[in-house]
């Protein structure tokens, strides 16, 4: 059997990998259009600001590396057509122009997404740069050198990593979004006020709730203002950071695909052709906390969703379990994590929810040391299952939201978590571990509305 994968960055590293521990004799092709493989575009900001010394480390492998594993690299060849009927498709080499043909017994798409590029007029100033991938991060360092002022556009995770990079690197920073709040597509206010209170103690400029309209540049060609729907912002150089489209206008009308153009697959990750398997930031994922398939383009979905690609094409038949959406974030000393609905995305998909939310010390006052821990959790009114958390500390308590990402996936209960077993250490926690603390908290709110009315 000939397999051809398509795109090796984390899903296709994955794929690959796996496919070949576990089936040598299957032989596997690989295209892939930049030169390098498994770039990890999460630790672009720590490259930026200088935290991640090597850059080589950002990769966990290599074209050599798989090629021992016995896949046939092809680096810098770009797929230009798809042909399903006929399971071929038609190759580039980018180096010398020429174009050929190859075939597939079984096709895996596992081409990521880009970042999005809006239409705005001065778009294509210079100094105008993207965060995805290796080369982009060079360039991001390259320039920032020689600039005072950094304008970053979209408050997303990569947007406020770099932001946060730029300021340690004594840069003035400015933060462009068109919501009102940063991180709103994971952490609710009362989490996010916090945060921007520290943006702000660092003297960034936040200009939320307004949209870029316009970039204007020298004769350098270079641009040196972002015009926004509120204002106008002077600055040397401009990163976007508004979000990722996926990748898949190789399979347009060939595969069933979300309106985004993410592709949907089944729980084996085959798509709607099941001769072509598809994973990572190309792909629909199914979304545990209300059961859609969604677009979250995560590198942990990538890894996982690659790996059962490679087994399932084996022929081991391991089904895939569907995501919470859990991450996590380390912002000017602040460690934060989500998992699951928000009450944002709990709103938006006309879920009815309560939430319990605790502030408590980390560990018993009597520690030498002790700090503040926000713990928010999400469930639903009438079934009482877990839909999602947030936590924010000056402590590492991030590891949480994996334990309430198990919780979410096995629909456990608000009133089952008050009583989990936790260990209790004073070097680590209370008697009463935090997340004990929201289920008992959701319990006593139960015991109230249920309590009967007494006389007087």
């Amino acid at each position: 059997m000939k397999v051809i994968v398509i795109g090796c960055t984390h899903a296709g590293t994955a794929a690959v990998k796996t496919l070949a521990n576990v089936n040598n004799n299957i032989d596997i092709t690989v295209y892939e259009k930049n030169n390098n493989v498994s770039f990890l575009s999460c630790g672009i900001a720590l490259y930026v600001g200088g935290v991640a010394k090597d850059a080589s480390q950002l990769f966990y492998s290599s074209p050599d590396e798989l090629k021992s594993l016995g896949a046939t690299m092809h680096m810098e060849h770009e797929v230009l057509e798809i042909d399903t009927e006929n399971k071929k498709v038609l190759v580039k080499d980018l180096n010398s122009g020429e174009t050929r043909s190859d075939f597939y017994d079984k096709l895996v798409m596992t081409t990521g997404s880009w970042p999005i590029i809006p239409p705005i007029e001065g778009i294509r100033l210079g100094n105008i740069l993207l965060s995805k991938n290796y080369n982009q991060a060079n360039d991001i360092i390259a320039k920032t050198k020689d600039v005072n002022h950094v304008t970053v556009i979209g408050a997303g995770y990569i947007g406020v990593e770099l932001v946060e990079a730029f300021e340690q690197n004594g840069k003035k920073v400015t933060l462009i979004d068109s919501e009102d709040r940063i991180l709103n597509k994971y952490l609710d206010k009362e989490f996010t006020d916090i945060i921007e209170e520290e943006l702000k103690g660092k003297d960034i400029e936040l200009a939320l709730q307004q949209t870029v309209t316009k970039f204007e540049g020298n004769d350098a060609g270079n641009v040196t203002k972002v015009i926004t729907t509120k204002g106008e912002y002077e600055t040397d150089l401009v990163i976007l950071c508004v979000g990722f489209r996926p990748n898949t206008g190789l399979l347009k009308d060939k595969v069933d695909l979300l309106p985004n153009g993410a592709i949907k697959i089944n729980e084996y990750m085959q798509t709607s052709d099941p001769d072509i398997y598809a994973a990572g930031d190309s792909c629909a994922v199914n979304y545990n906390p209300t059961g859609d398939k969604v677009y979250i383009p995560l590198a942990t979905n990538a890894v996982r969703m690659g790996t059962l690609v490679g087994y399932n094409i084996a022929g081991q038949n391991v089904k895939y379990m569907g995501t919470q959406g859990t991450s996590g974030l380390h912002l000017f000393g602040l460690s934060m994590a989500s998992t699951g609905l928000t009450e944002l995305t709990a709103k938006a998909n006309n879920i009815p929810y309560e939430a319990a939310t605790i502030i408590e010390n980390d560990r018993p006052e009597f520690m030498p040391t002790f700090e503040e821990v926000r713990l928010k959790v999400l469930y639903h009114q009438e079934t009482r299952e877990i839909l999602g958390a947030q936590i924010i500390s000056k402590a590492d308590m991030t590891q949480m939201m994996n334990t309430l990402s198990v919780c979410i996936q096995t629909k456990m209960t608000i009133d089952e978590l008050a009583f989990v077993d936790f260990f209790f250490q004073p070097h680590f926690n209370k008697p009463w571990n935090t997340l004990n603390q929201a289920g008992l908290a959701a319990v006593a709110k139960q015991a109230e509305k249920v309590k009967e009315p007494t006389g007087v």
